[in-house]
């Protein structure tokens, strides 16, 4: 007989959930992770008394109501504003795109003036059906908005050019005719006072949990351990990449520990400039509102994923997409086991959207 319920591969914000949804069943759960910490990508390190977020900024907002709730049973938040700024060679721009960065732009002050230089800039390059990503953003935002603050930062994040991608990549680029700097429109949104890692530990009390432990590994030494598992990891790799591998890109950082209390005045800047190597600058302390004596900054450096390095964004292309689906496929002849998550379902998810997949897939499992 199976000793557990539940194998849940993955302490990151899927597996975490579902667990505490099936140990509050009375479930039997073990959890188990490759890495050293729990809590994924979300996971945060104490740096000279500053919450560091190790795998780059993770800011939570939802206008889920049972989303919100949930995570207020194990965390409280703060009322952290994402407001970020965008760099371009020696100009600084208020993002998301709105009144603020538009008068910054063109020296004017009304919604009006705004959306008739914008409708003048589509209108003048006579883009019908747009045959990729540069081609598609130019529709939506006209020239000066992209070359200044789309262009420089898309490439960098994808490694290509703007003219190589598909246009279905950006769907839509938010234009607020407001002075408003939220980036997000949520209802909620903020950062947990005491980390994300102490918000995923409540998660997980009622589970086993075994750090530093790779499945593939595992599962060859304890083969019948649970009834069922939930596996959040690479899905082709799970399958041996039997039809080839996924792509992903990925994200390295250079953190530094500065020797002052405040370095960029904000908690991200973005650099949109294809010429700065770096996307953008997390300056860490800003989340809590921190007055420590130091800061700590991270630099993002966008890269193809190589096997060995973390995979963070899925290449959603259509011969990707087909070869996920193939992926699928193999994934529903098991009935033994449950795919979810970032890596499981090949979805680059906001915490909010991954918390709500752990929810519902448990209510339907359960």
């Amino acid at each position: 007989m199976a000793k557990y319920d539940y194998l849940i591969v993955g302490a990151g914000l899927f597996g975490s959930v579902f667990a505490q949804q099936a140990v509050e069943r009375g479930k039997r759960c073990l959890v188990i992770d490759r890495r050293n910490h729990i809590g994924g990508n979300v996971h945060c390190e104490n740096v000279e008394g500053i919450q560091v977020h190790k795998y780059g900024a993770h800011i939570f907002h939802t206008s889920d109501e049972g989303v919100w709730e949930y995570v207020n049973r194990f965390a409280k938040f703060n009322h952290y504003i994402n407001s970020p700024v965008a760099i371009y060679k020696d100009e600084l721009y208020n993002l998301p795109f709105n009144m603020n960065t538009f008068s910054k732009l063109w020296g004017i002050r009304t919604p009006a003036e705004a959306q008739a230089e914008i409708q003048r800039q589509i209108a003048s390059l006579h883009i019908d059906e747009p045959q990729n990503l540069e081609e598609q953003a130019l529709k939506l935002v006209g020239r000066d908005v992209y070359e200044k603050l789309v262009k420089g930062y898309t490439e960098k994040q994808w490694g290509r050019a703007c003219r190589d991608l598909p246009a279905f990549i950006i769907r839509r680029l938010p234009l607020r005719f407001t002075y408003d700097n939220n980036y997000f429109s949520d209802a909620h949104q903020g950062i947990p006072l005491e980390g994300y890692d102490a918000m995923v530990e409540k998660m997980l009390q009622g589970s086993d949990l075994l750090l530093e432990t790779d499945y593939f590994q595992f599962i060859r030494i304890n083969p019948g351990i649970a009834a069922k598992t939930v596996f959040t990891g690479m899905i082709d790799e799970f399958f041996d990449y039997k039809m080839g591998p996924l792509e992903y890109r990925t994200v390295t950082f250079d953190t530094q520990v500065l020797d002052c209390p405040n370095w960029q005045g904000n908690a991200v800047v973005n650099y949109t400039d294809k010429e700065v190597p770096y996307t953008r600058i997390i300056e860490h302390k800003h989340f809590l509102f921190g007055t420590q004596e130091k800061t700590v900054i991270s630099k993002e450096y966008p890269a193809e994923w190589k096997p060995g390095i973390e995979p963070y964004y899925p290449v959603n292309d259509a011969k990707n997409q087909s070869l996920y689906e193939a992926y699928c496929m193999l994934g529903r002849a098991r009935t033994d086991m449950i795919f979810g998550g970032r890596l499981g379902s090949y979805h680059y998810y906001d915490m909010d959207k991954v918390i709500r997949a752990a929810l519902d897939t448990a209510a339907r499992e359960l």
